[in-house]
């Protein structure tokens, strides 16, 4: 067994989902959000994020984290902020030493709903099926149990390319 934490970065709100990967057999263990103060400078913000991030893994103990990649938007200071709240998503697993996989938005979509363009509503459609007992998600939670889905898809791949 082996147990995935996904996360969909942002900076407003960053969704958790963890899913455990047994075989070819996905398990739902949990799902949340993570929401920031936007009244606080960025600064306090990102280690807001750090900080309920790490409260998440240190109380799942996931074996590997999977993380979207980001995607370059129309306004440069959202990218930016956005990069920002991705760099402390990916530092935190790193600090627990866990395997990181990362994937494009569409890589995930194709994985769990078969097609790359696919709207959040398929995606939460979809994440519903695959996981039972998960109920209604929201889209940044389902969103971080599609990744969890899509890296427990291909994490042997991450593993011989390591």
């Amino acid at each position: 067994m082996t147990r995935i934490i996904g996360i969909d970065p942002g900076l407003q709100k960053t969704g958790y989902g963890v899913i455990d990967s047994i075989g070819n057999r996905l398990v739902y263990v949990t799902h949340g959000v993570i929401k920031s103060n936007s009244q606080q400078s960025l600064a306090y913000r990102l280690r807001s994020l750090c900080e309920q991030l790490s409260h998440v893994i240190a109380e799942n103990h996931p074996d590997e984290a999977a993380v979207e990649e980001t995607f370059v938007n129309t306004n440069p200071l959202s990218t930016l902020r956005l990069g920002m709240a991705r760099g402390v998503v990916l530092m935190v697993p790193a600090r627990y030493n866990l395997v990181i996989g990362e994937y494009s938005a569409n890589r995930v979509k194709k994985a769990v709903v078969g097609v790359g363009h696919a709207d959040k509503a398929q995606v939460a459609m979809m994440v519903q099926r695959l996981l039972v007992g998960c109920g209604k998600v929201t889209d940044d939670a389902a969103d971080a149990l599609a990744i969890a889905i899509c890296h427990a898809h291909f994490r042997t791949l991450l593993h011989l390319a390591s």
